[in-house]
């Protein structure tokens, strides 16, 4: 059982305002906010000169299992997580088995149920082969469906090339579909360009024009054509583009949107100056752009064209990442690290904490309607981050907590460090120490929430 335990002074971050206050977590609910007197048997934590965040949701991760182990998994990967004010993600379908089934989706939440330290949520896996399958499922139950990552089991299983199976589905599926958006036809193209050139040994600096802005675009304005005739719920996953982020409206709230986006941290953080310098490691589908690309995205998170922060991460062995250009996997390892880069964004003027909160932690909660998570109110379960934003600290072999054991941001200095994370009010973080005994929870999916 969680804790009672009374967070004093500290200053809360949460829809729009900083708040110094106090606040009482008592049976892994926040019960209490204001000036409050040191509770009876109470922990008492001193919060002064401390930020308090709600836990980050993460709205797109790859956590390897089950199949892909050697890679992450749900205990390795969660960990990672929560040391980095993670208390809840939603895990992609691209796991071995591919998660196509309501079967495979059970089970990939009973062994969340028995290792994660984090909440947890799954996409279900939808592609041209079980697509009459998923039609015929309540699909209003499910955080989402998703094609993401299944293009690695097979060609053709992208959304964004089959038209066909888009207009199908999105006149069909209650939930909302998030979409890997690119158009293989165009890759595939400039991937011959770049072979009569280069061979197989394609220097990876050409990754952002071989997965050009014109494969990121064009799929991703097809796609919005479609879902806006039928009036789906489409959601495209890693925008990389500036271009695409003139295809998102801002005059509305999220709530009324049915056409939604995200910017992974890692879109965000690099761009295609770094490839010189860390090659593959930094070899994301879809690609990182250029420094303009960054910073119309940064642009577009900040006016609400961009609705969430993720991170996709997508843990490889080195052994894996290290190989030449079309035999080295996309993907990397971020979950630790992405409060920690957009705090960083925080000290360099960039974006506020408020608008950080909201990103990712408010906006993920109303999106996937995810049931009283993602604020810090009254009534709502406690997850929470207690962040001090003036320590400073290296990303190092010794402190990262990958499976995978390394990490793009080796030898990055960061200045706000996480020192708590509460999950479900249980101190499961406490400066490098965790609480493993009670595990996270499914995330619940509330009907008509009011956020």
């Amino acid at each position: 059982m969680a804790a009672r335990t009374l967070i004093k002074n500290v200053s809360i971050v949460n829809e729009g305002k900083i708040t110094v206050a106090d606040l009482l977590i008592d049976e892994g609910i926040i019960q209490k906010i204001g000036n409050l007197n040191e509770a009876d048997s109470a922990n008492v934590i001193d919060g002064t000169g401390k930020f308090l965040l709600p836990g980050i949701i993460d709205g797109q991760v790859h956590f390897r299992e089950p199949g892909l182990t050697h890679k992450g998994d749900l205990y390795t990967e969660s960990k990672a997580a929560v040391a980095g004010g993670v208390t809840s993600f939603i895990d992609m379908p691209n796991t071995s088995p591919n998660v196509l089934t309501m079967d495979i989706l059970n089970e990939k939440y009973r062994i969340a149920s028995e290792q994660s330290l984090a909440n947890f949520g799954f996409f279900l896996g939808v592609n041209g082969d079980n697509l009459d399958e998923v039609i015929a499922l309540d699909t209003s139950k499910l955080l989402g469906v998703s094609d993401d990552g299944l293009y690695f089991t097979k060609k053709g299983n992208l959304l964004a090339d089959n038209p066909d199976t888009m207009e199908k589905l999105f006149a069909n599926c209650k939930s909302i579909i998030a979409i890997h958006s690119e158009k293989e036809q165009i890759v595939e193209e400039n991937e011959n360009i770049f072979r009569e050139k280069y061979g197989d040994n394609v220097p990876v600096e050409f990754h952002p024009l071989i997965r050009s802005e014109k494969a990121c675009f064009e799929a991703t304005k097809r796609a919005i054509e479609i879902a806006n005739k039928h009036k789906a719920r489409l959601h495209i996953l890693h925008l990389t583009t500036e271009a695409e982020t003139h295809l998102f409206r801002n005059d509305i709230p999220l709530q009324e949107k049915n056409i939604t986006t995200e910017v992974s941290v890692h879109h965000l953080w690099f761009c295609d100056k770094d490839y010189k310098k860390l090659g593959t490691l930094i070899k994301w589908n879809p690609a990182i752009k250029t420094e303009a690309d960054r910073k119309g995205l940064l642009k577009a998170l900040l006016d609400d064209r961009i609705d969430l922060v993720t991170t996709d991460h997508a843990p490889h062995t080195l052994e894996e990442k290290l190989k030449p250009y079309f035999q080295s996997m996309s993907g990397a390892p971020m979950v630790q690290h992405s409060l920690n880069c957009m705090l960083e964004f925080y000290h360099q003027r960039l974006i506020s904490l408020e608008k950080i909160v909201e990103k990712m932690c408010h906006n993920p909660a109303v999106l996937y309607r995810i049931q009283k998570r993602g604020f810090i109110r009254e009534g709502y379960c406690a997850d929470l981050t207690l962040v001090d934003l003036n320590t400073e600290w290296t990303v190092s072999k010794e402190n990262i907590l990958y499976k995978c054991a390394w990490s793009p941001l080796e030898g990055t200095t960061f200045h706000s460090k996480v020192e708590k994370t509460f999950v479900n009010g249980i101190l499961v973080f406490d400066n490098g120490s965790f609480s493993e005994k009670v595990k996270g929870q499914a995330l619940s999916v509330q009907e008509n929430q009011k956020i």
